[in-house]
């Protein structure tokens, strides 16, 4: 998907079940950060809070990521993220089993404390 100048440039070339999930997630992401700016970044969709990438996400062959750009943040949900995969710097979900929406709300709020800390 390269070469794609915004989310919605690249959420349209996803497939239709995909595509609805990362909506969702899209739209959780938004609420949990009003001010966050959406970008491209790396080929994948980014917000960015205060000029840093607050969370990214991608579509994949089999399944979907959330990238929290930090390894702080999954150790600290480590135990609610249960089952998921990890790895560094990512959180992978499937289109049946998406990432809950109460649980990307606090990673998104706990990047947000994490970017304001190193302004101070």
């Amino acid at each position: 998907m390269a070469g794609k100048s915004s989310i919605d440039d690249y959420l349209a070339e996803v497939p239709e079940e995909q595509r609805a999930v990362l909506e969702k997630l899209r739209k959780t992401i938004k609420a949990a950060a009003p001010k966050a700016v959406e970008t491209i970044s790396y080929q994948m969709p980014t917000f960015k809070y205060e000029s840093k990438a607050l969370v990214g996400f991608a579509a994949f062959k089999n399944h979907c990521s959330l990238f929290p750009y930090s390894s702080t943040v999954l150790e600290t949900f480590v135990d609610e993220l249960g089952r998921m995969r990890t790895s560094k710097g990512t959180i992978q979900f499937t289109v049946a089993k998406p990432i809950p929406p109460g649980l990307v709300k606090k990673i998104v709020k706990t990047r947000i404390r994490e970017i304001d800390a190193t302004r101070t």
